[in-house]
C-alpha cells in the first residue's frame, strides 16, 4: 500500500515524543527534522514539504500548550489536520446534476488504466449512489480498448455506447449524450483517447468534445506510480482543460505516495476518487481526513464499516456474531465467517483499517491467506453433519476429507484444534463480558 514506510516513519517519530514530557522547541524542531526526511523519501514535492513543517510548527507555537498535553498527542493532532489540508480537506466526488444528466469526461495518458477506472467509476455510481450509468467508448485509434470497455460494461451490466472506429470521437461524444438523455440516464461517463505523452492533436480533440458536450466534470486519471511526473501531468492537462478533479490509480501499490499528498497543493485540483486494488470494485471514494488516518498508522474504521455494510448482509452477520458469541457455532459458521472477511478484502488491507493493528509483512499476509484457504477446502470436503459435529470424525474419516483437499491429516487435525481453540476464546469473552473485565493479555485495546 502507498503510505507504507511514510506511516512507519511517522509511527517512529510518534513514539520517540511520547518519551518527552513536555513539547518544546527543541523536541519539536527534531521531531519535525525527522518529519521533513520522511516526506521527502516519501516523494513529497520539496515545496509542500517546506510548507507543511513550517506550517506545523506555527500551529504548535501559537497554541501555547506544550504543558497541556501529551507532546505526541499534540503533534498528531496537528499532522493530521495538515495532511488532511494537503489532501484537500473535504471529500469533492462527482458533483451530480439535481434533475437530468451528468456528464463525465475522463481524461489522461495511454497505459494508466483509464479504461478500466470508467468502469470502476460507473460500477461505484450504479452501487453506491444509485445511479443510471452509461459507459461511451471514444478510444477510436485503439479498438481494443472499446472492445475492453464493452466488456467491462456487460460485466457490471450498464449500458454501452461505440460507433466503431471509423468516426470522430467528437461525433460519438456527442451521439453518445443524445441516447442517455433519450434513455433517461443520470450519469454518462466518456472514456477518451490517450496518449503515450501529450500532444497537441490529444489537447486539440478533448478541447473540442468539451465544447460539444459541455460535460459536468473533467476527471484526469494519474498513476501513484509515476512520482511527481503525475504533478506535470495534471498541471498540463489542467492548463488546457480546465479539470475539476483527480483519479488516482494503484494507491494500493507499493508507490511511495508522494504525488498524492503534493497534487492538491500544487495543482489545486481535488483528489476524488482512489483506485485501491485490479478488482472491478476497488475503486473508493477519496476522503482526505480518512487518508491522513491511515498515513498516520491510526486505521481507518469508517471505511472498514462501510465497506463491510456493502458487501455483507447485516441480518446474517448479526446472527453468526451471536453464534460466535455464545461459543455454539459450528465449522459451518466458521467458513461463512471467513468468506464474509473475504468478501471485505485482503487481510493486509483490513489490518491497515484497524486501529492500532501492525501492518502484515508479505510474509504473514501470504500464510494467512494461505491457512485459510486451507481451512475452506477441508471444511468444504467435510459432510454437513461432520461440520456440525467434527468430534465424530475418525482416521478414516479425516483420512477421506485430506484426500479431497489435497491436505493431510496432520492438517485437519489442526483445523479441528483450532477451530475448538476458538470455540473455547469465544465462551471465555462471553464469561468476561457478563462480568465487567477484559480476558487476561487483552487490556489496553
Amino acid at each position: 500500500m502507498a503510505f507504507e514506510s511514510l506511516t512507519e516513519r511517522f509511527q517512529s517519530i510518534f513514539k520517540k515524543m511520547r518519551g518527552q514530557s513536555t513539547l518544546t522547541e527543541k523536541n519539536m524542531d527534531e521531531a519535525l527534522k525527522e518529519i521533513r526526511v520522511a516526506l521527502l523519501e516519501s516523494d513529497v514535492n520539496f515545496k509542500v514539504v517546506k510548507s507543511f513543517t513550517q506550517d506545523v510548527k506555527e500551529k504548535a507555537l501559537g497554541q501555547n500548550v506544550y504543558t497541556a498535553v501529551s507532546p505526541s498527542e499534540m503533534l498528531i493532532k496537528i499532522c493530521h489536520d495538515e495532511i488532511s489540508g494537503l489532501l484537500g480537506s473535504d471529500n469533492e466526488g462527482i458533483v451530480f446534476q439535481k434533475h437530468g444528466l451528468t456528464t463525465v469526461l475522463l481524461v489522461g495518458l495511454q497505459g494508466t488504466g483509464k479504461t478500466t477506472s470508467a468502469g470502476k467509476l460507473a460500477l461505484l455510481c450504479k452501487k453506491k449512489f444509485n445511479k443510471k450509468v452509461m459507459l461511451a467508448g471514444l478510444d477510436v485509434y485503439r479498438p481494443a480498448a472499446i472492445d475492453q470497455l464493452g466488456q467491462i460494461a456487460k460485466q457490471i451490466d450498464v449500458p454501452f455506447f461505440e460507433m466503431g472506429t471509423d468516426v470522430n470521437p467528437v461525433e460519438v461524444a456527442k451521439k453518445a449524450q443524445e441516447k442517455a438523455i433519450q434513455e433517461g440516464k443520470d450519469l454518462l461517463i466518456l472514456d477518451t483517447a490517450g496518449r503515450l505523452s501529450i500532444d497537441e492533436a490529444l489537447m486539440d480533440e478533448l478541447k473540442n468534445i468539451i465544447k460539444e458536450t459541455s460535460p459536468d466534470e473533467v476527471l484526469l486519471l494519474v498513476d501513484a506510480m509515476s512520482g511527481q511526473d503525475a504533478v506535470n501531468v495534471a498541471n498540463t492537462f489542467n492548463a488546457a482543460l480546465r479539470l475539476t478533479g483527480i483519479i488516482m490509480s494503484k494507491l494500493d501499490g507499493d508507490a511511495k505516495g508522494g504525488s498524492a499528498l503534493s497534487i492538491k497543493y500544487l495543482t489545486g485540483l481535488p483528489i476524488k476518487y482512489a483506485g485501491v486494488g485490479e478488482k472491478i470494485d476497488d475503486l473508493d471514494v477519496f476522503y482526505p481526513d480518512r487518508m491522513a488516518d491511515r498515513i498516520l498508522g491510526m486505521g481507518d474504521i469508517v471505511s472498514l464499516v462501510e465497506k463491510a455494510k456493502e458487501q455483507i448482509d447485516e441480518k446474517e452477520a448479526e446472527k453468526e456474531a451471536k453464534k460466535m458469541m455464545e461459543g455454539e457455532f459450528t465449522l459451518e459458521d466458521l467458513l461463512k465467517q471467513m468468506k464474509m472477511v473475504q468478501k471485505i478484502g485482503s487481510l493486509g488491507a483490513i489490518a491497515k483499517m484497524m486501529p492500532g493493528m501492525p501492518s502484515l509483512t508479505d510474509e504473514q499476509r501470504i500464510r494467512a491467506e494461505k491457512e485459510m484457504k486451507l481451512f475452506e477446502a477441508v471444511i468444504n470436503s467435510m459432510t454437513p453433519y461432520e461440520r456440525r459435529h467434527p468430534e465424530i470424525l475418525k482416521f478414516s474419516q479425516k483420512s477421506r476429507i485430506a484426500k479431497g483437499s489435497g491436505t493431510t491429516n496432520a492438517d485437519i487435525n489442526r483445523v479441528i484444534r483450532k477451530y475448538d481453540q476458538t470455540k473455547e476464546m469465544m465462551k471465555q469473552m462471553k464469561r468476561y463480558q457478563k462480568s465487567g473485565k477484559m480476558p487476561p493479555g487483552m487490556g489496553g485495546f
